[in-house]
């Protein structure tokens, strides 16, 4: 019995469809986008140091093989993304008076750098080994925007992000520029994995070791006292919330910090706290001319019988206006001083005045530019010697490796902070002296207005902190160390060796695109 059957159907097969040239360029906008806004999410006082290596990885895995134009397009929009909310402290501090044109201007300009970093990152991923170079290149454009212009802007190096981290470790041995390198390592790594999977052994590699390595260099970041203990206080006495109105209040800062000083003799004299063998006072406590007097601090030194360390303002004879740390003597008053070497630009130094004034309170403030220092801070007091940067020195690599490398066993950041309300500004630079820490192998003494003051533990750990816009003083035993770590020893041999390797790969890369293009 022959049984018909129904003729042969052909049977639909699905269609795999791939998003249109349009749509995959809004796909990987909106992921850059996110990945940046991610990275600054990832950000202190926030303790996801995580975040970062995974926002590079999306940045890597965008600009994988793709041209050096849109290499640039998709790290300036990443970075746009990042530095905006970082940098909401400027629109809090500038905004009411100017608008969001401070705020955006600098956002935008840090970018471009950031921008560059992609286009680099783009050029070199086709080159063996490739998250090495992108690693390199990442940093080598961190490292121009820390410099240029105007002294440079090194907010938001990824080295910052790692406060809370394993890879903090590495600062011990390369400083800053070694820990950003770790970072973009490991998320250039994941980049080429997500995109090419069957050959993982190189990616793979770049992401255990950096992880790995900070791990590993944990047990050499030392916290013993091998120059003995000292007993500090810090003086945090306040100051009023007025964002740009503060610019003309140094008497507030002056009377608030006599006021908690004085708090703090009579609790010493009281004998409710232990006597300290010196007090750190915060930036712009102090206003001097030529004569170098203040006879409240004097009176608050000779009570105690201990010396001071204490910011402000201070002209010299010849007119010259210099943002300095002081020590004051119990018997000889104004003694030894830092000036601080990396100026604010805009606000400190004055750059095109005529166009700085539509955004810029302080043109009209100071007459004239403050002058740097050129020399590393290190303070002979009760003692030791005391290494010290102001405020926006701690963001650079060239105060505190130098400091300690000249004997600093102690260091200390006096800030002020209160310019910038209940911002994340204070926090921010806290996890840079986290950084200095370990970095250095030293305690770090933060002695801020308004807050955060705290002090930090050689191993970046954070031992007591204060909270801000309150008045407060710290008290803490802190460990004292003469050694010196690979990251003092090395200085910026780190920082060029990556910018070398990074323009040298994108030297490559270009050579390599023109003979297969031959």
């Amino acid at each position: 019995m022959v049984v018909p059957t129904a003729p042969a159907q052909d049977v639909a097969q699905p269609v795999r469809r791939t998003p249109g040239p349009r749509a995959a360029w809004a796909l990987r906008l909106v992921a850059v986008i996110a990945a940046g806004f991610a990275l600054y999410a990832g950000s202190p006082p926030r303790e996801a140091w995580w975040v970062a290596p995974l926002a590079i990885a999306v940045l890597g895995a965008v600009v994988r093989h793709r041209r050096a134009r849109a290499g640039f397009g998709y790290g300036l929009v990443f970075g746009f993304a990042f530095l905006l909310p970082l940098l909401g402290w400027l629109q809090d501090f500038l905004g009411a008076d100017f608008g969001p044109w401070p705020w955006l201007g600098v956002a935008a300009v840090e970018a471009l750098f950031i921008g560059l970093g992609g286009a680099g990152m783009a050029l070199v991923s086709r080159l063996p080994a490739a998250p090495v170079w992108m690693a390199a290149v990442f940093v080598t454009a961190e490292s121009v925007r820390s410099a240029f212009p105007f002294g440079g802007f090194p907010w938001g190096r990824l080295a910052f992000t790692q406060d809370t981290g394993p890879m903090l470790s590495l600062a011990a041995i390369g400083g800053a520029s070694l820990v950003s390198f770790a970072v973009a390592l490991a998320g250039s790594g994941l980049a080429v994995l997500i995109r090419a999977p069957r050959r993982w052994a190189v990616p793979v590699a770049a992401i255990a070791v950096p992880l790995l390595g900070g791990l590993a260099c944990w047990p050499l970041v030392g916290t013993d006292a091998n120059a003995g203990t000292a007993r500090v206080a810090i003086v945090q006495g306040n100051a009023p919330n007025l964002g740009l109105g503060l610019l003309y209040e140094d008497d507030v800062l002056h009377d608030n910090h006599v006021h908690a000083a004085e708090k703090l003799v009579d609790d010493v004299r009281a004998g409710r706290v232990p006597k300290p063998d010196l007090v750190l006072f915060p930036e712009q406590v102090g206003s001097w001319g030529p004569a170098r007097s203040d006879p409240e601090l004097s009176a608050i030194a000779s009570r105690l019988g201990v010396p001071l360390v204490v910011g402000g303002l201070g002209q010299d004879r010849d007119g010259q206006l210099h943002n300095e740390i002081v020590r004051w003597d119990p018997d000889t008053g104004f003694g030894d001083r830092y000036i601080k070497q990396h100026l604010v630009p805009f606000a400190e130094t004055i750059p095109m005045r005529e166009v700085a004034r539509l955004v810029s309170p302080f043109v009209d403030r100071f007459q004239s530019d403050m002058v740097p220092g050129d020399q590393p801070g290190v303070l002979d007091v009760a003692g030791l010697k005391l290494g010290v940067g102001v405020c926006y020195d701690v963001a650079y690599d060239d105060v505190f490796g130098p400091a300690a490398a000249r004997g600093a066993t102690l260091l200390a950041v006096p800030t002020n902070n209160a310019w910038y309300g209940h911002s994340e500004m204070s926090y921010q630079q806290l996890a840079m002296s986290r950084l200095r820490a370990v970095e250095t192998g030293r305690s770090v003494l933060v002695g801020a207005t308004s807050g955060v003051s705290a002090v930090v533990a050689p191993d970046g750990s954070v031992t007591a902190q204060t909270e801000l816009f309150t008045e407060q003083n710290l008290i803490a035993d802190v460990a004292l160390r003469a050694n010196r770590t690979p990251a003092t020893e090395l200085g910026s041999v780190p920082m060029w060796t990556l910018a070398v390797l990074g323009v040298g790969a994108i030297a490559a890369a270009g050579w390599r695109s023109r003979k297969s293009g031959a």
